[in-house]
């Protein structure tokens, strides 16, 4: 029997949230989601070259954990590209390495830099972020919170 899900540590949230063929409209496009965990685990073994155990230590979990995530975001972001779907990155039982802001003006994320400004618009108008749950779209994205335990 499998135990309860440990949260896996994400060092950034991602950029852009949402992949889709070009000139086919969103809403007549099958979604796949791929999950924030997921996402980090392509950035850590495929985008940084990291090995499935250091990839795993930097994500709080076990190495065959890793390597069933990475397997299974594999085969939705293959899915995707092959067979011509939209492809959203959200939820996951995640927990952020630091927290983030967001800018309420142009919807930027990131991370404390010592200014009250975004970076992208320079709005003032920024407030902490609780990965989008304060716009309803709570997808377990994490609390934001600060540094490893």
């Amino acid at each position: 029997m499998r135990g309860p899900y440990r949260k896996r540590w994400v060092a950034n949230p991602p950029r852009y949230t949402l992949f889709k063929p070009s000139g086919i409209p969103g809403q007549e496009l099958p979604v796949i989601i791929l999950t924030i965990d997921e996402f980090e685990a392509i950035r850590l073994a495929d985008l940084m070259g990291l090995d499935h155990q250091r990839a795993a230590d930097q994500m709080g979990i076990s190495r065959p954990t890793f390597s069933r995530l990475i397997e299974k975001a594999r085969h939705k972001y293959a899915k995707a590209l092959v067979e011509g779907f939209a492809l959203r990155i959200e939820g996951g039982h995640v927990d952020f390495q630091q927290p983030f802001f967001e800018c309420d003006h142009c919807g930027a994320v990131f991370p404390p830099s010592g200014s009250e400004r975004c970076p992208e618009c320079a709005s003032a108008n920024v407030h902490p972020w609780a990965g989008g749950k304060h716009r309803g779209h709570g997808h377990g994205w994490g609390r934001g919170k600060g540094g490893r335990r």
